[in-house]
């Protein structure tokens, strides 16, 4: 990477045609460096709408406008606050109050109740999250396809949706490829709850009266362990015992996620296929959490990376997708809408569905009335 007069030019070892996407993530941040090198978050200097005054880590963080903001026609507010308010109950009461202006993750149970209040407005949208239930290949019995499949057919997905969503979503297809991305493999089958054909893959596996443990939390997504619970009783149809394991949401992320065998998993997805494929299915990807590797997917990976070609290029990923969904470690059950609300003074333009509260940049792209 190197200044070349007001621009910056970048090498890239490959071809990847999504690396204009991929710099614009909000991981990057561009801020002063400390002696040592390393990024001076705390020092409230920084490039976006707001400026960084004071941080209290799980509490709130506190903002003040940048005057010297480089996007003309956003960064509207003079200020902010971001609460941390964990209970849904008390943050949608918060709203309720006029405490706060806007907040995430409305109580799907109560939403239609936060709905009909005077001076609130729910927001949805529909993108790239997802919920799933991730099995380490590396471990037994998960380490047989067949074993796998036999799970991937001994849950439905429609019951899932409907009563953990409450309708606010869209079945998955365990793939993490959403119909909001261009090359969403559309001409796939939809895996439909089966126990005849979970059967007939446990007898494949000589795994019949199949017993596993599946860890789940709140903190995992809002819901995971009345979603196992269905799952629980889906399976034993198909003669699998799912023993439901409730974990602490303290420390889930730490000690339960790509430590345990089988358990529920939240992912915001990525805007594009190969950052999502690259960030958790590559075989040498850090968040590879079903621990899942397979030659002719990386291949795949590689080449649809650096291909221009769209018919092309679609083609790789929709063989990448149907790949994924018949021999990966991931049972993705379900696509979660981003359910948000804010009072009314509050208003914005189109919202972005690649990240909840308007792609996080809310701040930059909202306004008052």
């Amino acid at each position: 990477m190197k200044a070349d007069g007001d621009n910056v030019v970048i090498s890239l070892e490959a071809g990847n045609a999504d690396f204009p996407f991929i710099i614009s993530d909000y991981h990057i941040a561009i801020m002063p460096a400390n002696a040592d090198g390393s990024a001076d978050w705390q020092s409230g200097v920084g490039t976006g709408c707001m400026s960084l005054e004071k941080f209290e880590a799980g509490v709130r963080t506190s903002f003040k406008r940048n005057a010297n903001f480089f996007k003309e026609g956003a960064g509207h507010f003079d200020s902010g606050e971001l609460i941390t308010i964990a209970d849904p109950a008390a943050r949608q009461n918060a709203l309720s109050t006029g405490e706060v202006d806007a907040i995430d993750k409305v109580d799907l149970k109560t939403a239609h109740l936060l709905k009909r209040r005077k001076g609130i407005k729910i927001l949805e949208v529909s993108g790239n999250q997802h919920y799933t239930f991730t099995m380490r290949c590396d471990t037994a019995p998960f380490d047989n396809n067949d074993v796998r499949l036999a799970l991937k057919y001994a849950i439905d997905r429609e019951a899932i949706v409907k009563t953990v969503l409450k309708g606010h979503g869209a079945l998955g297809n365990d793939h993490p490829i959403s119909t909001a991305n261009p090359y969403h493999a559309s001409g796939l089958a939809q895996r439909a709850y089966d126990p005849d054909k979970a059967k007939f893959h446990l007898k494949k596996a000589g795994a019949e009266g199949l017993s596993v443990d599946l860890s789940a939390a709140d903190s995992a997504f809002a819901g995971s362990v009345d979603a196992a619970t269905i799952y629980k009783e889906n399976a034993a149809k198909a003669g699998i015992n799912i023993n439901v394991v409730r974990e602490p949401n303290d420390g889930y992320w730490s000690n339960v996620w790509m430590k345990k065998g089988f358990c529920a998993v939240y992912w915001g997805g990525r805007p594009t296929a190969d950052w999502m494929f690259s960030t958790a299915y590559a075989a040498d990807a850090a968040c590879n959490d079903s621990f899942w590797k397979h030659d002719k997917f990386n291949k795949l990976l590689l080449e649809a990376r650096a291909e221009l070609d769209e018919a092309k290029r679609r083609a790789m990923y929709v063989e990448m997708q149907t790949i994924v969904s018949d021999e990966g470690g991931v049972l993705i059950p379900m696509f979660a809408n981003y359910v948000m609300a804010h009072s009314d003074k509050v208003q914005h333009g189109k919202v972005a569905a690649n990240w909840s509260m308007d792609g996080f940049k809310a701040y930059e792209r909202w306004w008052f009335a």
